[in-house]
């Protein structure tokens, strides 16, 4: 089971709705299952896709950060790792262009990214993150096994913690 998915477009973006949707059902459903991640029946999430613009507005109003970023989230309610979620679970926001731009740079294929992208805004929705060392191990290794399942390399791979 997954949460309602909500998708929409800004910025103009243009994608086969369809497919992306069937992408992020199926990548949700491994993270939902790999994760043990729980929330109601009645759980939905808002999914944007969206160009830097939009990116660049929202990092900069809620992180002061004025540029661009690949992905944001915004959880509905407030959520601890383990804990059930709300019945809105949050918002995910993810920048084409900059999933395009870093998916080149780093030669990997674009879907590989999208879903690495998006598989860590929905973690964030639960309470994961990567503030300290600890945290981001936690939160990377949940990240990588979710991926290996997918058949996705391990984005991590050249990381290393102390």
């Amino acid at each position: 089971m997954i949460p309602r998915i909500d998708l929409s477009l800004e910025d103009n973006v243009q994608v086969d709705e369809t497919a992306m949707l069937a992408r992020f059902v199926h990548v949700l459903h491994e993270a939902v299952r790999i994760g043990a991640l729980k929330f109601p029946k009645e759980a939905e999430l808002s999914l944007v896709l969206a160009g830097d613009k939009t990116l660049q507005s929202l990092n900069s109003e809620w992180r002061d950060k004025d540029k661009p970023t690949n992905v944001l989230s915004f959880p509905g309610d407030d959520i601890e790792v383990g804990q059930e979620a709300g019945i809105m679970l949050g918002d995910i926001i993810i920048s084409l262009e900059t999933t395009k731009r870093e998916a080149d740079l780093e030669n990997k294929s674009f879907n590989d990214h999208l879903s690495h992208l998006l598989i860590h805004g929905f973690l964030h929705l639960f309470g994961y993150d990567h503030e300290t060392d600890r945290e981001a191990f936690e939160m990377e290794s949940l990240e990588i096994r979710i991926l290996d399942e997918l058949g996705i390399a391990n984005p991590y791979e050249d990381e290393q913690y102390p």
